[in-house]
């Protein structure tokens, strides 16, 4: 019971991740996921087949300690934004969310904890958890992850030639594929795991104030 509760928060909040980004785009200007109604909370919508389902599943069949998941990208038209950091502002929308759900789970563990029963803590523990790893994953400033956009926002903000540079950088590795990209994204994170693991387990530590 504790997996398939795992799954599914991890599966509704990338669903509030991906429609967090819509929603900062269609207020930007870009009107593109809600004409796609994209702009649901129905899972059936974002429901990417490796990310949702085969990735999560693989994970826990091979007893991984991390579980992560992605779901289909919310699609949006750059040139319908308004801003100078516009698209910035719609990757970090996703994460963002996710930091959010996490900050007020967690932070309901650490000053109502004691008042909780064990079935409620270990839940609320869940949410939070999971949306730390979301945030923090999709953060990571490599394409096609919400963080590669977030970086070439604050390069624009520091040097417009230092955004440029990064922005080519992307570009290549885009030219890679998704599929090709992933795979490369995954291998990474396979290698980096126990580092990542560690810092999350000290952040949740923090934010909670019990240990993971």
């Amino acid at each position: 019971m504790d997996i398939i509760f795992a799954i599914g928060v991890l599966v509704l909040s990338v669903v509030l991740h991906e429609v967090a980004h819509g929603y900062m785009a269609n207020w930007l200007g870009d009107p593109t996921a809600r004409l796609e109604g994209r702009l649901t909370l129905n899972p059936i919508s974002h429901i990417d087949p490796i990310g949702s389902i085969l990735l999560p599943a693989l994970l826990v069949i091979t007893h991984s300690p991390m579980l992560i998941g992605y779901a289909k990208p919310v699609p949006y038209n750059p040139y319908n934004l308004r801003g100078k950091y516009a698209e910035g502002w719609v990757a970090f929308a996703g994460p963002g969310t996710n930091i959010i759900l996490a900050l007020i789970f967690g932070l309901i563990i650490r000053f109502f904890g004691a008042q909780l029963d064990a079935t409620l803590l270990t839940a609320f523990g869940t949410i939070a958890y999971i949306n730390m790893l979301l945030a923090l994953f999709n953060l990571i400033p490599i394409p096609p992850l919400d963080g590669s956009k977030v970086l070439s926002s604050l390069f624009l903000a520091i040097s417009p030639s230092l955004a440029r540079g990064y922005d080519a950088f992307r570009l290549n590795f885009e030219r890679l594929g998704v599929l090709t990209g992933t795979l490369l994204i995954l291998m990474i994170f396979y290698f980096l795991s126990p580092y990542f693991s560690a810092g999350l387990v000290h952040l949740f530590d923090l934010l909670t104030g019990v240990p993971a």
